[in-house]
């Protein structure tokens, strides 16, 4: 396997992190059925606390996955997934071209 290989399956190592929790898919998932969510109303949907899902937003807006808006005294929280997928496909492609024989 090539460098560049190594080099993107490491690069991808947050992404699989933040993607592991079930936690964090829990919250992907009510993001994807609204534009945007508070913690307040993730919350309401969640058996977690608001800091426990402000922890998760956090690690999720670190690698942006998440992106934030704020709205007077709130903070919206919405999916931003066209970085995280453009990784995923050059992941692909690399394994696809490197790895299967």
């Amino acid at each position: 396997m090539g460098q560049q290989a190594i080099e993107v399956f490491r690069s991808c190592i947050p992404l699989f992190n933040a993607l592991s929790d079930p936690a964090r898919q829990d919250i992907i998932l009510m993001l994807a059925e609204r534009e945007s969510l508070s913690v307040n109303e993730i919350a309401e949907q969640s058996k977690l606390s608001r800091p426990a899902i402000s922890h998760h937003l956090k690690i999720m807006r670190d690698i942006q996955l998440v992106k934030i808006e704020q709205k007077g005294t709130q903070r919206y929280y919405s999916l931003s997934l066209i970085q995280s997928v453009e990784q995923l496909k050059r992941l692909i492609e690399i394994v696809e071209s490197e790895c299967i024989l």
